[in-house]
């Protein structure tokens, strides 16, 4: 019985994604190019600050078109941010159901399930864009800081896994800033984690390098202020940099799909 409903289940995924597959350069093809994704994110942030948020999609009729619709058809951004209460994604670029796919997890690192949630987000959602957004006062990176600097705490049992990917990320800050001491180290800090949060999936997802160097995607660093509402965007040639970087990487996944050879990374 579990053998033929394993066996079925796989037949109505398979048939799924085919029609997917069937429509999603349709969906693709209608969608904003990522510069205008990235101006309408702008555009929301700003009217955000201004307080002119216009709060569109959040209706009644927006919900009644949830229930019917695919979000493929409208999402035009992917965004990983922290988890922090203080970063409401969608609110910050006065954006409403089914306009960002949205990735929430403390430290805005990048691991298995992250990777994982983004490649759907560009690969089958079909943003044309992925903003990985820091912020200001994180939390997560102050711990790592403050451990890294011999300072930190006893923490339960599955946070240093969820974190180590920010450590790499406060010893380049350490290296690149010595003039900092203490908690100056942790601005830099912040803005070293989202370039590696943008390195962390470029090694692990050869998708998410396709659809980059095709020019179908951009990907982009920000960091949101806390105190202002301003989302403060990184440099885009920077993205470039890593991933001509990544590319000369013998350890970056090279199996882009499932069911592959044994990943590198």
């Amino acid at each position: 019985m579990n053998k033929v409903f394993k066996t079925l289940t796989l037949g109505c995924c398979i048939l799924a994604l085919s029609a997917f597959q069937a429509n999603a350069s349709d969906t693709a093809a209608s969608k904003p190019s990522p510069d205008d994704a990235i101006t309408m994110l702008k555009d929301g942030n700003q009217r955000f600050v201004s307080g002119n948020a216009t709060h569109a999609h959040t209706d009644s009729a927006r919900l009644a078109q949830c229930g019917t619709e695919n979000q493929g058809d409208h999402a035009y951004a992917t965004v990983i941010g922290c988890s922090d209460s203080r970063v409401p994604i969608e609110r910050i670029f006065d954006a409403g159901f089914m306009d960002i796919f949205v990735i929430r997890v403390a430290g805005n690192v990048v691991d298995v399930d992250e990777a994982g949630s983004i490649e759907y987000g560009l690969a089958h959602v079909n943003t044309p864009v992925l903003v990985v957004l820091g912020h200001t006062q994180c939390g997560a990176v102050t711990a790592v800081t403050n451990a890294v600097q011999g300072h930190g705490h006893a923490l339960e049992i599955n946070i240093p896994p969820l974190v180590d990917n920010i450590q790499p990320a406060v010893e380049r800050a350490i290296a690149a800033h010595p003039e900092a001491k203490g908690k100056d180290v942790i601005p830099f800090g912040i803005e070293e984690n989202v370039w590696m949060g943008i390195e962390e999936l470029f090694m692990r997802s050869p998708s998410s390098r396709e659809l980059v160097k095709s020019g179908k995607v951009k990907v982009i660093g920000a960091i949101y202020d806390v105190s202002t509402g301003i989302v403060n965007w990184l440099p885009e040639e920077k993205v470039a940099s890593i991933l001509a970087q990544v590319e000369t990487n013998p350890s970056r996944e090279m199996n882009a799909m499932a069911g592959g050879d044994t990943a590198k990374h």
